[in-house]
């Protein structure tokens, strides 16, 4: 359960003055329950009280400017937008290709090989490491091509 701070709470009279402006409203009803349930509002629900509070009138101008300085203290979270752009679209490899073709043509049931063909084949990048142990398996199976 919450326990209120000492001092004055403005968020609390905000609500308050709100429900007795307007009882039927349920935005202010949810605030408050949440308010007394949790101690706490996120940013968007301050902000989303402050604009019902500076359409009332009969809230004092010194508690919209208190409400306003909570708001912009809290942080400001950003969720991050993911962008596709042409260097992140996958592209197959051609000489790798043509490496785990060789490699196959010779030894068809080299499973680590036929692992890394199915990541190719499916347009997953093969790391570094992958791609060195192809060059490491065509050098040691003295493949031709």
């Amino acid at each position: 359960m919450y326990k209120p701070k000492p001092g004055i709470d403005i968020i609390a009279k905000i609500l308050d003055a709100l429900y007795r402006h307007n009882p039927d409203a349920l935005f202010v009803m949810s605030l408050m329950h949440q308010y007394e349930e949790r101690g706490s509002l996120s940013k968007k629900q301050l902000e989303g009280l402050l604009s019902k509070a500076q359409k009332a009138t009969d809230i004092p101008q010194n508690w919209l400017g208190t409400l306003e300085a909570i708001i912009l203290k809290m942080p400001t979270r950003y969720k991050p937008v993911e962008t596709i752009t042409a260097s992140s679209i996958y592209q197959k490899d051609k000489e790798t290709g043509s490496l785990i073709n060789a490699i196959l043509a010779r030894y068809p049931q080299h499973k680590r090989v036929l692992f890394l063909r199915a990541k190719y084949e499916n347009n997953e990048p093969l790391s570094a490491e992958e791609t060195g142990e192809l060059k490491k398996f065509y050098k040691v199976l003295r493949i031709q091509p």
